[in-house]
This record gives structure tokens, C-alpha cells and sequence, in this order.
């Protein structure tokens, strides 16, 4: 059975979940809700380096990406911001994640430069601007060769 059919959906759906998740991490440590800053129920000092930076790239661009609106930009930036909270803050504390708590720092980095490569998907406003100026949304089905020959 081919699935290419729903791969937009559903990268669609992946980008969106994941914005949504990276969006409520910031959220928490901006503004303390949902557990707060690493669960103290508390925000991160306002201005504070890096910290508080990180969960304002996570406020902005979790949201850019959840909604597909500069989705490619807003996700290489994030997989960057992720890279850099990996290597700054975990990978000093020993060499694989699972030992030094960079799991999620692994997991959204990976995701969002999946989203970079890939595209948002069918379900964005990325895609909905391209369709509205006359333009082919990308969608990963239509750009991967046949190399079955038929």
C-alpha cells in the first residue's frame, strides 16, 4: 500500500505537535505556567543568558512553527538553538544523552531539521501563501524521483 498520498498530512501533523510541544517549553520558563521553568514553578529571570533567550526562541518560533508560517527559517533556527543547548549545556556533562539529560534537546533538534529539509507540509500557512500567488506548494511526494521507471 503507497502512503505517499498523506505524507503532506501528515508532516503536517509532526511539524505541528512538535511546534506545539516546543512552544509550551518556552511558555513554561517565560512565564512560569505549566510547571514553570524546568518544574520549580517558577520563570526564568527576565534577560538572563541563555536561558531566557532559549524559551523566547521557543515562544516564537514553536508558534511559527506550529502554524507554518516561516516554517523552514523558524525550524533551522530552532534545530541551531538545539544544537547549541546540546553541546553548551549537556554534552559537557557527559557523552550521550541519556547520561546527560539532553534527550529532548536531541529529539527537537533532529525533529525541526527534519522540518527545515522537508518542508511544512500541506497543512501550513507557508503552503496556503505559495497556492494563493500561483505557486506549487512542496509537498516531499511530488519532488521524490520515480525509480521504479513506471
Amino acid at each position: 500500500m503507497k502512503f505517499d498520498h498523506i505524507s503532506g498530512p501528515v508532516l503536517s501533523l509532526f511539524r505541528m505537535v512538535t511546534g506545539l510541544l516546543f512552544l509550551c517549553h518556552g511558555v513554561s520558563s517565560v512565564f512560569g505556567v505549566l510547571g514553570g521553568n524546568r518544574g520549580t514553578g517558577h520563570a526564568i529571570p527576565f534577560g538572563t543568558w541563555p536561558g531566557w533567550w532559549a524559551a523566547l526562541i521557543q515562544v516564537i518560533f514553536g508558534a511559527l512553527i506550529m502554524i507554518g508560517l516561516f516554517s523552514r527559517i523558524a525550524a533551522l533556527v530552532s534545530s541551531g538553538s538545539m544544537a547549541y543547548a546540546y553541546f553548551v549545556v549537556h554534552q559537557p556533562q557527559g557523552l550521550l544523552p541519556l547520561l546527560n539529560g539532553g534527550e529532548l534537546a536531541v529529539l527537537f533538534c533532529w525533529s525541526f531539521f527534519l522540518v527545515a529539509v522537508l518542508g511544512p507540509g500541506t497543512w501550513a500557512l507557508d503552503a496556503v501563501l505559495h497556492r494563493s500567488r500561483g505557486e506549487d506548494a512542496y509537498t516531499p511526494a511530488a519532488a521524490e524521483p520515480n525509480l521504479q521507471g513506471t
